[in-house]
């Protein structure tokens, strides 16, 4: 799909949310602060303003999906220890005493966002309001989905050993079986066992059957070990030994899933995994407070926010034999401005053909 065609598709889907949620776009421009995961490069971030503006959007500002969370996180951080200091206050409080502002500690997070289709870890500090991202690391292409997409195969296969017959060419059976396998992964992260039950699936059958979590961990198994590389290279890059990490913080629905929990527990000696904020909403939430900063509102909670978020593929240029030399590296904290010194390839030269590219390949 073309950058212009996903905007078109991403346009209609924004349009249909508020009409769902009955906002009145035909009264007046909405603004909003849009998230996309971490990874994505300009291309995408343009095609997701894009859509916004095809819904009737003034997109105030991009955000990355784990600094948005990061956001939520560190105010609900905030919101625990001013609770405390208020109980204490309310115990010890000799008269006249005020409550003193809780000034934080730094702390390092790893936010671990696994959404139904993108997969990005960022590292970040977070001290006194300040959110600074340290480095990012990611898959675009890797979610949840892709746990539903091995339940279907495995589900398909069953019911053509079962009846001799081949779903997979009507559409309609095959996403019948589709919702049905997201709802058994869902009863999955709370129970051993899920049951499937569908009625005239494909020409009449009925389809029930079963999935234990153990089977659907050994289904899934590829897609476990694709989790650990984007962590490793995510400290590596803010140059951070696991031990330094004080919170891994869960985010986006798939992290429901235990045993995706308990490869981040093994990676981190054991830890306790943070799940103080819902993983469905944080991203939301975050956005929401980047909002209400954006749109002048002066509340002590967010006058001192600072968000430093850092670009997620290097920028440079094509120079002699068709390489690709850097000039703004991967994880360098933005705004940022860079100068490079170029000669030309031939003396008396003319014009010059300057080639921008974004990424790590050379």
């Amino acid at each position: 799909m073309l950058p212009y065609q996903l905007s078109t598709q991403c346009g209609l889907c924004f349009d249909e949310r508020f009409e769902l949620f009955n906002f009145p776009l035909s009264q007046e421009v909405l603004k909003a602060v849009v998230t996309v995961p971490a990874y994505f490069n300009d291309s995408q971030r343009q095609a997701t303003k894009d859509a916004g503006v095809i819904a009737g959007l003034q997109v105030l500002r991009l955000i990355n999906e784990p600094s948005a969370a990061a956001i939520a996180y560190g105010l609900d951080k905030s919101s625990q220890l001013l609770r405390r200091q208020m109980l204490v206050h309310a115990t010890n409080r000799r008269p006249g005493e005020g409550i003193r502002g809780g000034v934080g500690q730094e702390r390092n997070v790893l936010i671990f966002d696994l959404g139904g289709g993108t997969f990005d870890v960022s590292v970040l500090t977070i001290e006194d309001g300040i959110y600074e991202v340290k480095s990012t690391a990611g898959n675009t292409h890797f979610g949840g989905e892709d746990f539903d997409n091995k339940m279907v195969e495995h589900f398909i296969l069953e019911f053509q050993r079962k009846h001799k017959k081949n779903i997979q060419p009507n559409k309609r059976a095959v996403r019948r079986l589709r919702t049905a396998c997201e709802r058994a992964k869902r009863t999955l992260s709370s129970s051993a066992q899920a049951s499937i039950e569908i009625d005239s699936l494909f020409e009449g059958i009925d389809f029930y059957t079963s999935l234990t979590r153990a089977r659907f961990e050994e289904l899934c198994g590829a897609l476990f070990r694709q989790i650990q590389d984007p962590i490793t290279k995510a400290l590596r890059d803010a140059d951070f030994d696991k031990s330094k990490i004080h919170e891994v913080v869960l985010v986006g629905g798939s992290t429901r899933i235990p045993k995706i929990q308990k490869i981040l527990q093994d990676m981190f000696s054991g830890r306790e995994l943070n799940k103080s904020i819902n993983p469905d909403e944080a991203v939301a939430h975050g956005a929401a407070v980047l909002a209400t900063m954006f749109s002048g509102d002066k509340s002590y909670e967010l006058q001192d926010l600072l968000l430093l978020d850092v670009v997620p593929l290097s920028l440079g240029v094509e120079t002699v034999g068709g390489r690709m030399t850097n000039i703004i590296d991967r994880n360098t904290t933005i705004p940022a401005r860079k100068e490079r010194t170029y000669t030309t390839l031939s003396d008396n030269q003319q014009a010059i053909v300057i080639k921008v590219f974004e990424g790590e390949c050379k």
